[in-house]
């Protein structure tokens, strides 16, 4: 990424529409990349920052920022693998070693990966499902964000993210959860288009 966007001061007027063939060409084209056909190089911290940033900017009813991230990059990728591995050994202690290493490693087959957290505000106005939803928002503006900034990225849960002994490590509070672990960096190959659905539409009347 070249240039980094402008982002805009509070009480700033913006414009109610951004006409652009290109964002909608990103859109109808956009497609993830397996965390397994991930390579380096990944964002650096500048762009990183950015794509954060990008991600705050979701529908959030009620101004409650419902979310927070975790960043895994580095050595920290592999210490969280320890951690993965080590619970499995726990839960299936008669698994195949490459189980153990598949989870030991999980989180280095992308440079950089960002766990999105729901982090509900109990007993508010603003419903939890919507609160929820914010969450949700995120993760898919970041996908966007990241393809646009010509990464590759997948948005990902697996089983770890509804571990309570896993989450524990992740710092997790009682009224969170982990809506996604985001994965990014540079596809080793080139995602193929998968069979999709029309979408189901009727209308009120």
């Amino acid at each position: 990424m070249t240039n980094a966007p402008t982002f805009p001061e509070p009480g700033q007027t913006l414009a109610p529409a951004n006409p652009s063939e290109e964002t909608l060409a990103l859109l109808a084209r956009r497609r993830s990349t397996t965390a397994k056909a991930m390579t380096g190089p990944g964002p650096s911290a500048g762009e990183l920052e950015t794509l954060l940033k990008i991600a705050a900017r979701t529908p959030d009813h009620g101004k409650l920022f419902p979310w927070r991230f975790v960043v895994f990059e580095a050595e920290a990728r592999a210490r969280f693998g320890e951690i993965l591995e080590a619970r499995l050994r726990d839960i299936e202690p008669d698994g195949p070693a490459e189980r153990y290493a598949l989870e030991r490693s999980r989180f280095e087959r992308a440079p950089v990966v960002i766990s999105v957290i729901s982090a509900v505000t109990p007993d508010h106005k603003i419903p939890e499902w919507e609160q929820v939803l914010s969450a949700g928002a995120v993760c898919q503006t970041m996908l966007i964000a990241a393809s646009a900034m010509g990464f590759a990225a997948q948005w990902l849960t697996e089983w770890y993210a509804y571990d309570e002994v896993t989450t524990k490590a992740l710092g997790l509070g009682l009224s969170e959860r982990v809506a996604g672990f985001i994965y990014v960096g540079t596809a080793t190959e080139d995602p193929t288009e998968r069979p999709r659905k029309a979408p189901q539409v009727s209308r009120w009347s």
